[in-house]
């Protein structure tokens, strides 16, 4: 891809779990304009966790016109990040949603997917995704059998369904999904790593017709010219921890990169090579039609929503403003905490795990034990990649938990890497942004990162084998 004209300008629309933003980002990185709308999540019960699609898209709207207006001059392109694994139902002539958009986060059809344990391996095999209720195409199933207004469309051959991504894509263009990024689409669980394409083996293990699907294209590609100002191309969509990896420039492959947000992932970059591991996501990191990147990725399904439970559990309302000074007391937590929040991902793999304490401690010791306990998990993923790949060098650490210095600190610790903390932790509206400008190599770092240096800390390396070994007990091994 060729770099872009260094005084062009770039608008970003990052639709994430708990609000849409919009930003307007130079050819170098730099920020010249930003909106945001917050958005919530309904959570009619523990399993399901959806959003109303009329206020999810006037959320991302709003957000875009209101940085469009506050940009200092024309845009030249757009591009969208989302959460990969929400999943839309959509009229194919209006754009309209049919129904709610679904999140990753939602578990409402894990029986459909308990049936299909004897296909896990080949699953695997197919997607490089562990059978888990948090992708799409069991969410998907479970609407064409759950809701009227989605069965109707689909006899009346105006069904559209899909990712998230591709139904926004289609909105800001001003009609219907046209395609689907192959990031997002491989989100949904009935893409084939191989072909990078909907699969119709994958399609009939799911019980899902293929025609309400949109074509799968490139990361980088024409989606069509946005509605509110024609003259901008869409011309990027991808998954938000995929663009978050790019916020600082290249990447390298002796870095793992930790995203930390209401969920958290362990990425490594593994470049045009494609590796597969038993108990790790294998895909595509980023698609331009020219290369395809891939990426070895684990999974935390309880960052900042485990926080978020305490939040509510306990009555906490100040949690943020209490939790920094509770891990400056605390510097091992003498509980444990088992972190079942949206089940424990990878290399677990187990959609129904407890959540709860074990030993004996007052509010700051059981805030603490929830944050050392996305450490471990982190750790673990770290030392799952470790089996595939190079021992990483150091660990680049973003999202909103990479605010608290404690677990931060408390990682290094733990592995022995150092870790860095770029400045502004906008990662997936950066990283968006750098791709979309061509990859220029002028790009803006933003800054020194805080570094991290990793301390003797036993009592928290023996919390991490406690933790280990409850975790085991509770996974009857």
């Amino acid at each position: 891809m060729h770099a872009h004209d260094a005084h062009e300008r770039y608008l970003i629309l990052d639709q994430g779990g708990h609000a849409s933003r919009a930003f307007v980002f130079d050819a170098r990185g730099r920020q010249l304009a930003a909106a945001a709308r917050e958005i919530r999540a309904r959570r009619p019960d523990e399993l399901r966790a959806e959003y109303d699609g009329g206020a999810l898209w006037a959320s991302i709207a709003a957000a875009a016109a209101q940085a469009l207006a506050a940009a200092p001059g024309p845009v030249a392109a757009a591009g969208l990040a989302t959460q990969r694994s929400n999943v839309a139902c959509w009229d194919r002539t209006s754009g309209e949603p049919l129904g709610p958009v679904i999140s990753w986060q939602d578990r409402r059809a894990w029986r459909a997917v308990e049936a299909l344990r004897p296909h896990e391996k080949r699953i695997h095999e197919r997607t490089g995704l562990f059978l888990t209720p948090h992708y799409g195409a069991s969410k998907l199933r479970w609407c064409l059998d759950h809701l009227p207004e989605v069965r109707r469309a689909r006899e009346e051959g105006r069904l559209g369904y899909g990712p998230m991504a591709a139904w926004l894509a289609g909105r800001l263009a001003g009609g219907a999904a046209r395609a689907a990024d192959v990031v997002n689409a491989s989100r949904t669980q009935l893409v084939a790593l191989e072909t990078r394409d909907w699969d119709d083996e994958l399609l009939a293990l799911f019980g899902l017709p293929r025609d309400p699907l949109p074509p799968v294209v490139p990361n980088a590609w024409g989606y069509g010219s946005l509605a509110a100002a024609p003259e901008v191309p869409l011309a990027l969509v991808t998954g938000d921890q995929n663009a978050a990896l790019f916020a600082y420039g290249e990447l390298d492959e002796e870095t793992a990169y930790v995203n930390a947000g209401t969920g958290a992932f362990v990425l490594r970059a593994t470049g045009g090579r494609l590796v597969r591991a038993g108990r790790l996501l294998s895909g595509v990191l980023h698609a331009d039609g020219e290369r395809v990147e891939y990426v070895l990725e684990g999974t935390v399904n309880g960052a900042g929503s485990a926080l978020a439970w305490f939040a509510r559990e306990y009555g906490v309302a100040d949690l943020d403003e209490r939790l920094p000074g509770w891990l400056a007391a605390v510097p091992a937590s003498p509980v444990l905490f088992l972190n079942g929040v949206s089940g424990l991902g990878s290399p677990f793999w187990r959609a129904r795990f407890p959540v709860r304490f074990e030993g004996g401690g007052g509010l700051a010791e059981k805030a603490v034990a929830v944050v050392e306990s996305v450490v471990f998990m982190l750790a673990v993923n770290l030392e799952e990649q470790s089996r595939y790949l190079p021992a990483p060098k150091r660990l680049r650490l973003t999202g909103g938990l990479a605010n608290l210095g404690g677990l931060a600190q408390r990682l290094a610790d733990l592995t022995g890497l150092v870790v860095e903390r770029p400045p502004g932790l906008e990662a997936t509206a950066r990283g968006a942004a750098f791709l979309l400008a061509g990859r220029p190599e002028d790009w803006e770092a933003g800054g020194a990162p805080d570094v991290f240096e990793p301390r003797p800390n036993p009592a928290l390396a023996a919390n991490y084998e406690r933790w280990r070994e409850a975790v085991e007990r509770e996974l009857g091994r």
